[in-house]
């Protein structure tokens, strides 16, 4: 039996072309190994099948960063049930438009950001990518988020005013935010710097129960129409 090469190498000389070329053509998911697509350039292969596909690009892998709609009692940053678990291949929504094409590199190494109470559902964010994670992090208070809050309770006189401007919470007044009625019993608030807990606890300072969070949208970019459990890429070049 021949001793194993690189899978890198073997695509080289199956495609007459550099063994960097042949690494990215490995890395981005165009090789086949016994009709199993293999992604990591050093694997050894000895008499296997290998195939390219003839739709092959030469093209540099991106980091991935995927938007999740979290089921409420899910947790994203740490807890016994995350939400990460989630986002498998079979769970890939299935009207994604981003058109980036799907690769098991894309599930290793997520970093869950911009936390969502247990108990609350809606856009979540995961990331490869460090810009993306800069951007969500350094900048993260300065970033809108949108949420629709099911109350229940009769709200208290100038409630609704109390709630844009005049309360407290975790010891601290809280800034500026807007808020309205989307029906009689949601609310909708656009608000920045929102932390664990908060939108529970104004809503009570103000005479009202909550029956369900769903986070909406944060910056530009939104939960759309995705059902909960069901992920989709941020396609290259859309921004927080």
């Amino acid at each position: 039996m021949s001793d194993p090469v690189r899978l890198s190498r073997r695509v080289a000389d199956l495609a007459r072309c550099s063994r960097g070329e042949a690494e990215q053509y490995v890395k981005g998911g165009w090789v086949r190994v016994d009709g199993r697509v293999v992604e990591d350039p050093q694997h050894p292969v000895r008499g296997e099948a290998v195939e390219l596909d003839p739709a092959a690009r030469l093209e540099a892998v991106e980091p991935a960063t995927i938007l999740l709609h979290k089921p409420a009692g899910y947790d994203t940053i740490s807890g016994p049930r995350p939400a990460s678990a989630l986002v498998e291949p079979a769970t890939r929504w299935e009207a994604d438009a981003s058109g980036v094409r799907l690769l098991q590199r894309h599930f290793h190494r997520l970093t869950p950001l911009v936390p969502l109470d247990h108990d609350a559902s809606g856009l979540m964010v995961l990331t490869q990518d460090g810009r993306v994670w800069r951007r969500l992090t350094e900048d993260g208070d300065e970033i809108e988020q949108e949420f629709v809050v099911e109350v229940s309770g009769e709200i208290a006189p100038y409630g609704l005013h109390r709630l844009k401007h005049g309360l407290s919470y975790g010891g601290r007044e809280l800034p500026p935010c807007k808020v309205s009625w989307q029906n009689e019993i949601r609310l909708r608030f656009a608000i920045k710097g929102v932390q664990g807990g908060q939108l529970r606890d104004m809503c009570a300072q103000v005479g009202l129960g909550v029956v369900s969070i769903r986070r909406l949208r944060i910056g530009k970019v939104s939960l759309a129409k995705m059902p909960a459990g069901a992920w989709r890429y941020l396609p290259v070049g859309e921004r927080f």
